[in-house]
């Protein structure tokens, strides 16, 4: 049996990680150690905006450490991602650098979604309890130093995720110059998560019945460990949390650490975390909280095993992004039908394409994104929809996609009504090849769209084949499509010029 050592490193922003598995295909995902050290490197980016060298230094020393402790488990492999303190931290080249330098270990940085998107892998690692719980009404409130990253399913089907700026470090950095007692302190810190939360649950929690909360986050396992009364199980009732919550509001962190066995960096965290989830069962009257025990280093494991067909998952991740934009269409008045028939029809042309385009699944995943949302700009100007789209979607995290993959569909939505620029943005740091590749799905867009420019879904089974250097698209319909002929030979220029091929538009009427 092949077993692949693997590690995993969490450069967050109030510690870091590292996390050595064992991954194979029979057994899955086993830790073989955890090594967790304290370096508040949010401290400085939170007050600052950029982190000081005796922060860097030490984040250094400790990753060198984690470097020697990968030799010694002779991994096979690693992945090492930072999240809001470097991601924010107008320095962060350079303290990548110095990391890569004095320790040998690559840092990636995760955009907010990429970073939840992991974290809810991990939890849906754990499959049975999962799939269970998110049959109901189904909250998920990750809490990290510097963020809040709230998650709503329906049906087992992810709906909405709203990144909020509320992450426990972030709390205290805020609150750290208010002249208040610890009483005072606590009333401050819970009127600092109201204001955020109650405007998410004005925005998104209207006629939604949630049953459930899953916890993670810096002090959700310390939560797992305190308060349940069984002593080891994973789910807490509304009733336990309330006096669990009650308990520590009088209390400080040097108290908090003290009745219940936390190290004091953490405990000093506790309260802002606890005040977050508070809120959720107040908003939502939540009936249990479910702490799955997992953390960001368990979520770059069941991404890895999965990419190396070592595990699979029966969640379907790529409809959760999809959902997430259809809510972002829906949020923006898209035309459903015509979104649903422009998704058949720009894919159906991808998949006859796949010798001439050379892309994959992820791109065919940024297409049908792409034909989603081609119309939220009209919702806010029919004068410039295409660059009130693109600030939209720059604007709207899509949990799963990055950075770079949500400039890609921005871009191929704002291409997709006004003239391509092959001139690529001086401020852009994307790699070259991404305006080609933005240019191959905008040509696919832009005819499919033409083919329902009046919105009347006038065509019926699309049929796309090759003959001669031309991409034959062959549709029925008794209906005059006139206007669609015209604008197709207009937007099939644009997609003659990226492809080498002409798409013609063929007519069956006798159906």
């Amino acid at each position: 049996m092949a077993v692949t050592t693997f590690a995993a490193i969490d450069v967050g922003s109030y510690d870091l990680e590292l996390t050595i598995y064992e991954l194979s295909a029979k057994c899955g995902i086993q830790v073989v150690d955890h090594i967790r050290q304290a370096a508040a490197a949010g401290k400085d980016t939170y007050r600052q905006g950029k982190i000081g060298y005796a922060l860097i230094d030490e984040m250094c020393q400790i990753l060198k450490g984690f470097a020697d402790v990968m030799q010694v488990y002779r991994i096979s492999a690693y992945r090492a991602y930072a999240t809001s303190a470097l991601r924010e931290a107008r320095n962060n080249k350079i303290v990548l650098d110095q990391i890569r330098v004095r320790t040998g270990i690559e840092v990636k940085i995760l955009s907010n979604s990429e970073q939840r998107f992991l974290c809810y892998k991990a939890i849906a690692s754990k499959e049975n309890e999962f799939q269970k719980i998110i049959q109901k009404g189904t909250a998920i409130a990750d809490v990290g130093s510097g963020s809040v990253q709230l998650s709503l399913f329906d049906k087992d089907a992810l709906v909405t995720t709203q990144y909020l700026r509320l992450g426990a470090l972030r709390i205290r950095e805020t609150l750290g110059s208010a002249d208040a007692d610890d009483t005072s302190m606590n009333q401050l810190i819970e009127e600092l998560a109201d204001n955020d939360i109650q405007t998410f649950k004005k925005l998104f929690l209207k006629d939604r019945d949630i049953r459930n909360i899953i916890a993670t986050g810096i002090c959700a396992l310390y939560l797992n460990r305190r308060v349940s009364a069984a002593g080891h199980s994973d789910r807490i009732s509304a009733q336990e949390f309330a006096e669990f919550y009650a308990a520590i509001r009088t209390m400080t962190p040097e108290q908090i650490g003290e009745r219940y066995d936390i190290p004091l960096e953490y405990a000093y965290l506790m309260l802002p975390s606890m005040t977050v989830y508070s809120k959720m069962f107040e908003i939502t009257g939540a009936e249990m909280l479910w702490v799955p025990g997992v953390n960001l280093c368990d979520g770059i494991a069941a991404e890895y095993a999965e990419q190396k067909k070592l595990m699979k998952f029966t969640h379907d991740f790529s409809e959760d992004i999809l959902v997430a934009a259809r809510n972002i269409a829906k949020r923006y008045m898209g035309n459903k039908r015509h979104t649903a028939m422009l998704e058949k029809t720009v894919l159906s042309i991808f998949d006859c394409m796949k010798k001439y385009h050379g892309l994959g699944k992820r791109e065919r995943l940024l297409l049908q994104i792409s034909a989603i949302l081609h119309d939220c700009g009209k919702y806010i100007s029919m004068r410039t929809p295409a660059d009130c789209a693109f600030h939209i979607i720059m604007s709207t995290e899509i949990i799963g996609i990055s950075h770079e993959e949500r400039e890609i569909v921005a871009n191929v939505v704002k291409y997709n009504t006004v003239d391509f620029s092959y001139e690529e943005d001086p401020e852009s740091n994307r790699d070259p090849y991404t305006n080609v590749l933005i240019a191959k799905l905008t040509a696919i867009l832009r005819i499919a769209n033409a083919m329902d420019r009046s919105h009347k879904q006038k065509f019926d089974n699309i049929r796309t084949t090759f003959k001669n250097q031309q991409l034959i698209i062959t549709t029925e319909s008794l209906e005059d499509i006139t206007l669609e002929k015209a604008l197709f030979e207009k937007k099939a220029d644009f997609f003659e010029e990226v492809y080498g091929i002409r798409p013609i538009l063929k007519q069956r009427k006798g159906v």
